[in-house]
């Protein structure tokens, strides 16, 4: 079963618009980062979300596994805890 489950995450992550060399941007960096610098790196992983066809599927994976962090289905860290119960 487990194997059928990582088979569909694999399947949807394929299909993300986020692959490749933009995908730094979806995460935080390692050295500090001013908050004007976030605000604009969060939204250009957003608008990469826009154009994404599995978006749904990346929201829900990232609530179901509760993810803190990063820009996932085009939601911050924040705006999906405001989504849980």
């Amino acid at each position: 079963m487990t194997l059928a489950i990582r088979t569909e995450t694999e399947q949807w992550q394929l299909k993300a618009a986020c692959r490749g060399p933009q995908s730094r941007v979806f995460f935080p960096p390692a050295h500090f980062e001013r908050k004007d610098e976030k605000l604009e790196r969060e939204g250009r992983a957003k608008a990469i979300c826009t154009t994404c066809s599995v978006r749904q599927e990346c929201l829900d994976y990232a609530l179901r596994i509760r993810e803190q962090h990063g820009i996932w289905g085009g939601l911050s860290e924040n705006e999906r805890k405001s989504l849980l119960p």
